[in-house]
């Protein structure tokens, strides 16, 4: 299969393109240069930008397309126009966040999605991001109509994660001493590997597959306990978990998913079914999922790799999420205090 990817050199791009090479696929990667322009010597690469610098894919022919790198609808409907005569299938990656909330567990794709009072907004914060990514997928579908493919993941985890958001409890568990958790070990989340997420996608284009897809999991129930007992398990580590009482986060000031990743307050009624989503149509379709494990064995030898190629100790490696130890060591000492 001839494949042009838009995009294709950070995380999820990446691992498409690694993915698509490992089957044996014919790769074309649309992007500006701007991030990891050293990787994938052999594959073609046309620099070019979205917006207004499209030209370079006139004429040209592929069997697919795969853009996981589109967050403004102007932008995703003009790559979408300008390719609707040159391929035969269109796919987007989406999110979640389109759904405008999650106050019942188990939303799947018939949910309605997030508008925006005005939808020619292109700043993109933490309310519009999804709503727009809602308007994303409605120009690829307008532009490529009946072979167009919406993947809508949760939470994509793994190596080469540039939000360091599930790297965090990874690196952070592995250190040990006292770890400070939200809430409960009981609580659920939802993850899914950016390599399972990608296998998938291609298997989903070779196979012509349309429509919407939630594609988060595990499979199972996955609690957060575990996520972080798999962490400690994995790594070797001797860390103790104590789990501070989500009041007590609230009054000091803890945001939730950015200074604590992962964790949603459970107290928040928008957000009871954030990690309880329906993805069970994409697993009828072929949605795997490697073990835990897996995921946090590489996710630790990838950290440890870049950390070595900084030439700096783990601690001096700041994180694009998470906590600061002293910041961790600062709310530990006033719980113990309170409790």
């Amino acid at each position: 299969m001839k494949l042009l990817i838009l995009g294709g050199t950070v995380f999820l791009g990446r691992a498409l393109v690694e993915a698509a090479l490992a089957q044996g696929h014919e790769v074309t990667l649309f992007n500006r240069g701007q991030h990891n322009p050293q990787l994938f010597p052999a594959v073609e690469k046309l620099r070019g930008d979205r917006d207004g610098g499209l030209d370079l894919l006139r004429g040209r022919r592929w069997d697919a397309v795969v853009d996981p790198s589109g967050y403004l609808p102007r932008l995703v409907r003009a790559s979408a126009e300008l390719l609707a005569d040159a391929v035969e299938h269109y796919t987007f990656i989406s999110s979640i966040s389109v759904y405008p909330h999650f106050r019942q567990v188990g939303i799947d794709e018939q949910a309605p999605v997030g508008t925006l009072d005005d939808p020619s907004v292109e700043e993109v914060t933490g309310e519009t991001y999804g709503p727009l990514k809602a308007l994303c997928e409605q120009a690829a579908e307008q532009a490529v109509p009946g072979r167009t493919l919406i993947i809508r993941p949760g939470l994509i985890v793994g190596p080469h994660d540039p939000t360091d958001r599930f790297t965090y409890w990874v690196r952070r568990v592995a250190q040990g001493g006292e770890v400070l958790a939200p809430a409960s070990p009981n609580w659920h989340t939802q993850i899914i590997d950016a390599r399972d997420l990608a296998e998938w996608t291609l298997n989903m284009v070779t196979q012509r597959q349309i429509g919407v897809y939630n594609a988060t999991g595990p499979a199972y129930d996955l609690s957060f306990g575990q996520v972080l007992d798999t962490c400690r398990r994995v790594s070797g580590s001797a860390a103790q978990f104590t789990w501070v009482g989500e009041d007590f986060l609230a009054e000091q000031n803890v945001a939730p998913w950015s200074d604590l990743p992962l964790w949603i307050p459970q107290t928040d009624p928008d957000m009871i079914g954030f990690s309880d989503v329906d993805c069970a149509r994409a697993i009828a379709h072929g949605l795997s999922f490697r073990d835990l494990d897996r995921t946090v064995g590489d996710t630790l030898a990838w950290d440890a790799a870049r950390i070595e190629s900084a030439d700096s100790p783990a601690g001096e490696q700041p994180m694009r999420a998470g906590l600061t130890r002293e910041r961790e060591t600062e709310l530990l000492h006033a719980w113990h205090q309170r409790t």
